[in-house]
């Protein structure tokens, strides 16, 4: 906080633009005051007091007119104060002070009425609550609104009570190890044993170890004599390697990895982010903290020697002690929140009382969200804060090491961090923060009071994408955190959007003849290979990489449209440092940003890249990137930036969610449309490659196929697709709670000032989103509807269809209701042709283990002769035996868990993960998996009926359709497509033009269709009791 800045005037973050430098300083301007009035003093007290206090800027040149000019009347008054009154500002006063202004304070306004904040408005206004931004008009508030459950808890200053504990100690006391002194014996004379060390300097060299280097007694208890020997001869290793360097630099790194627990000793410099080294906290992250579960999980200590190493003055001994835990209670029930209870049983002999308390009261907090719990107390008597964070365990890949580079990049370091693991299923971190000694290095730095309440708001971004791909140049204070993020973003966005097919393949499509199954089937080949090739993930991610400088100007230029100062005096969050740097740097307009992109890159291709940073900012309707508490980052986007040659029905309306465990869109044809939520998994990186390349077209293509078969139903077509990350395959319920909730931030108005600020909102219209079950979300969305009705959404009951019957819904899985309607048209093909059911040879994909498969099995009576599922292949040409298949059904369970022996001489199964298999016919199976992915295609006239109940989109396509056409006829003549997009558009015609009966998804699925919207309805027309 600035000097004479009110500190009721808070804000979210927003980025410093070089390597977060701010220089405070104890200067006074001078003016005359006598030739001024009054609004004109107040406009050059708030740029002194703001340029003063930052690295030299020609201010006149580049300050803003939005900056410069206010109304008077509106505008806070603004007072320069010294720099012994500016500690003050930093701590919001207690809360019993707050009642009414104290003597030194700014004088601020009265905020007004919630009615009189106006929706979008294209024109510039001044802002009515007098703080100097331009958008403040475009946030859309409801009145009337009280404060609903959020899915994140942010301890906020001024709202919350002023936080200071007492704390003599470190807050964690091991028990007194009573053989400490014995074992220090044996350790020296185990050491002399050896003779590396020379004998006048043993009893120095254990003794330093034991008593100066901060260890506690858990430690020596814990480790054997031998491992304590090795310990200290690894060091005094490193000191003797000291001298045969150029440079004399003392290099210690230590670590053993046990079963139970390991230990890491490095050198370290205080307020400093290794990028190279052994990087122990990566790996910490990587094996102990990420995969921590209720069953098997790590706590960690760790902690900064008090005394520097010999001869170096700015560096000291960094250690860490991971210990596997040992629970009291392994097995607690879920919403247990006791930490006698569910504590690990070296905390709970550890933890003093006063730490006992901190994490009983965290912990509470964090049982009620889905996000994490963020606190902060200041310890009486000492600069020195401790932040506390609470979060489910694996909801944050990483982020114990990026916390690290997170308040480094603030100039404060850590004097100790605990990391504690809790049956439940929760982690508690407590890292004590302290500020650097004071340099003429870290200087350009803000004080801890300032920057502790920057650091504990960018927690809540740094949870949604822990490790992002610009990690690095975060990390060495190239980029902010802020930045960073923003162009890990615009990197997925990239590689959605950048591949399009260009004119040369309009030109090329509008001469060849698609009626020529030659032409067809090369244009089809050229569009997938232009789609994939151009630009890959790793070849944009390196073009950005090439330009830090780039993206910190686009960034501002995004945070300019989106970022809201909109506090008044009931709130006193102080204004966050990166707030104030917006106001000094030169923001460019979309010209200057396309001149200065043109100028700054090297060849096309890097033009196209960056210019695609241009498309996203100028396609961001709202986002919750500014929102204090979220969990996953949400953009609404306006779809006009989409070329209408390859997507020629115009989207309405375009949601992109992204986190650390997935990416998803939100598509809808029509404002009021419905449809289903799928989670994508990958069994591999290169599956999850091809994934992510489709994913945004397979998302069109179903919400346009959902499109049609609403035509006859009052609500239009929408699909939601969430793709999980390769690392997070095991991460879909994790990944739906944050992609629903990330969505609902920017659906519902903002409700708790510090925790869900207002956000800008281009769109300015209310939206509301209908949603359904589909492949891998069936048993997910209870928790959509009741998270829902706790956040407050009036629309609860109808946000999703397929729900239980307890909350007013048919849940399609139970009732089969698609498979209801893929079963109709099956048994009308029956009709027409007056068929035999029990001679019709059938094949289908997905098993019995998937919601449609399983449903399809229980109420079909054909004769069963191939089944194909996650698992793999199962085939028998005399039929399947249908008791064994009606078990698995009924159980869910993949054909893997079919009973072999029931099959006939000539059945057989191949699972995925199985190579070298000889079929009853003498055929070798190389590999299992492609055995899987192309058995529908393998042609011949083994089947008569195909009912794709599951597989990937576009699995028949116009590349392989003629696999199973032979001689110009269909070898399959019947399909009814109950998944959606299994066969594309061109397929289906090739197939009807060969003979086959075709009945396309829109048409035989919309069973669930049907019923989701009675639900619907009702769900409108009931109010909560009657529903």
């Amino acid at each position: 906080m600035v000097p004479g800045l009110s500190n009721n005037e808070g804000s979210d973050e927003v980025s410093p633009v070089d390597s977060g430098a701010f220089l405070f300083s104890n200067r006074i301007a001078r003016y005359d005051a006598s030739h001024q009035s009054s609004c004109e003093r107040k406009r050059f007290s708030s740029t002194q007091l703001v340029t003063e206090h930052l690295p030299a800027h020609d201010f006149r040149s580049k300050a803003s007119s939005r900056f410069l000019i206010s109304n008077c009347a509106l505008c806070p008054s603004l007072k320069a104060v010294s720099l012994a009154s500016y500690f003050k500002l930093h701590r919001p006063p207690p809360l019993v002070n707050m009642g009414e202004p104290e003597k030194d304070r700014v004088a601020t306004i009265d905020l007004p009425p919630q009615e009189s904040i106006q929706a979008f408005e294209p024109e510039e206004r001044v802002p009515e609550h007098g703080v100097h931004n331009k958008l403040l008009e475009h946030v859309v508030r409801t009145p009337g609104r009280l404060p609903s459950p959020q899915p994140t808890h942010l301890g906020v200053p001024g709202v919350s009570p002023h936080r200071i504990i007492q704390e003599g100690g470190p807050g964690y006391v091991a028990p007194k190890f009573e053989g400490k002194e014995a074992q220090m014996d044996e350790v020296m004379d185990k050491i002399e044993e050896k003779g590396f060390i020379p004998p006048e300097f043993v009893e120095s060299e254990t003794n330093w170890f034991y008593n100066e280097l901060g260890i506690d007694d858990m430690y020596f208890q814990t480790e054997s004599a031998d491992a304590i020997v090795n310990h200290i001869l690894s060091l005094y290793a490193a000191k003797v390697a000291a001298y045969a360097r150029d440079d004399k630099r003392l290099e210690i790194r230590l670590d053993k990895e046990a079963v139970d627990h390991a230990v890491y000793i490095d050198t370290s410099k205080p307020g400093t982010s290794r990028i190279g080294g052994p990087r122990y906290e990566q790996r910490i992250d990587e094996k102990y903290i990420d995969g921590s579960t209720r069953t098997n999980s790590y706590r960690v200590e760790t902690f900064r020697s008090g005394s520097h190493l010999p001869g170096e003055e700015d560096q000291q001994l960094r250690c860490y002690f991971v210990y596997k835990c040992n629970f009291a209670n392994p097995n607690p029930s879920p919403e247990e929140t006791n930490l006698e209870v569910i504590g690990e049983m070296r905390f709970l002999l550890k933890a003093t009382q006063n730490t006992k308390a901190i994490y009983q009261e965290v912990m509470g907090h964090a049982i009620a969200r889905t996000g994490p719990v963020i606190e902060m107390f200041e310890i009486e008597g000492s600069r020195e804060k401790r932040l506390v964070i609470a979060y489910r365990q694996g909801s944050a890949h990483g982020i114990f090491s990026a916390l690290s580079d997170l308040y480094h990049y603030y100039g404060v370091t850590s004097s100790r961090k605990y990391v504690e693991q809790f049956s439940n299923g929760f982690t508690i971190m407590s890292i004590y923060l302290r500020p650097l000694p004071p340099t003429a290095t870290n200087a350009r730095h803000p004080p801890i009071e300032a920057s502790i309440h920057q650091i504990m708001k960018e927690v809540s971004l740094l949870y949604c994408v822990p490790q992002n791909k610009f990690q690095a140049h975060f990390a060495s204070g190239r980029l902010s955190l802020q930045e960073t993020i923003y162009a890990h973003c615009v990197w997925v966005f990239v590689g959605h959007f950048l591949n399009r097919l260009g004119s040369e393949y309009n030109a090329l499509a509008s001469i060849l003849d698609p009626n020529n199954s030659a032409h067809a089937e090369m244009l089809s080949k050229i569009k997938r290979r232009l789609r994939t090739e151009t630009f890959t993930s790793e070849y944009i991610l390196e073009i950005i990489n090439r330009y830090p400088d780039l993206v910190r100007s686009l960034y501002l230029s995004f945070a300019n449209t989106h970022y809201v100062q909109t506090r008044g005096e009931q709130d006193d969050f102080i204004p966050t440092l990166s707030y104030l740097r917006l106001k000094v740097d030169k923001i460019l307009d979309d010209g200057e940003l396309k001149s200065l992109i043109t100028k700054a890159v090297g060849n096309e291709h890097d033009e196209m890249v960056m210019t695609a940073f241009r498309v996203f900012n100028q396609s961001i309707l709202k986002t919750n990137f500014y929102t204090p508490t979220k969990v996953a980052l949400s953009f609404r986007l306006n779809p006009k930036f989409l070329p209408e040659v390859e997507y020629p029905q115009p989207l309405f309306g375009m949601f992109l969610v992204i986190s650390s465990e997935f990416r998803g869109f939100h598509l809808r044809f029509r404002d009021i449309a419905r449809g289903g939520i799928r989670i994508v998994k990958s069994r591999n990186r290169e599956a999850y490659s091809i994934n992510a390349r489709s994913l945004f077209d397979e998302n069109y293509n179903l919400a346009n196929t959902q499109q049609r078969k609403n035509k006859d139903i009052p609500e239009g077509g929408s699909k939601g697709v969430i793709l999980l990350d390769h690392h997070h395959q095991d991460k879909a319920q994790v990944a739906f709670e944050k992609y629903i909730d990330s969505i609902m931030d920017l659906l519902l108005p903002p409700t708790s000032p510090g925790i869900k600020d207002p956000i800008v909102d281009l769109h300015g219209q209310e939206e509301i989103l209908f949603m359904g079950p589909d492949e891998n979300t069936a048993d997910l969305v209870d928790w959509a509807t009741e998270h829902a009705r706790k956040r407050g959404a009036p629309w609860w009951k109808s946000f999703f269809t397929g729900k239980s019957p307890k909350l007013g819904g048919i849940p399609h899985d139970a009732y089969g209701m698609t498979t209801l309607s893929v079963r109709e048209y099956v048994l009308g093909i029956y009709r027409k042709l007056n068929l035999n059911p029990a001679s019709v040879r059938k094949l289908q994909t997905g098993g019995p283990d998937g919601d449609l498969g399983s449903n399809e099995i229980l109420l079909g009576n054909e004769k069963y002769t191939a089944i194909v599922d996650g698992s793999g292949v199962l085939v028998d040409p005399n039929g399947l035996d249908r008791t064994e298949l009606i078990r698995l059904a009924k159980k869910r369970s993949m054909i893997s868990g079919f009973d072999t022996n029931k099959l006939s001489a000539e059945g057989y199964k191949v699972l995925i993960d199985e190579t070298n298999v000889t079929l009853p016919t003498g055929e070798v199976i190389d590999n299992g998996m492609i055995f899987r992915n192309t058995f529908h295609l393998r042609g011949g006239k083994q089947f008569d009926l195909f009912v794709p109940c599951g597989g990937r989109p576009e699995s028949i396509d116009l590349s392989n359709v003629h696999k199973v056409i032979v001689d110009g006829k269909s070898t399959i003549p019947y399909i009814v497509e109950g998944a959606n997009l299994f066969i594309t558009q061109d397929a289906k015609l090739r197939l009807e033009k060969a003979g086959c009966i075709l009945y396309k998804d829109a048409s035989a699925n919309k069973g669930g269709v049907t019923s989701s919207s009675l639900e619907v309805l009702a769900s409108l027309s009931f109010d909560d009791k009657g529903f």
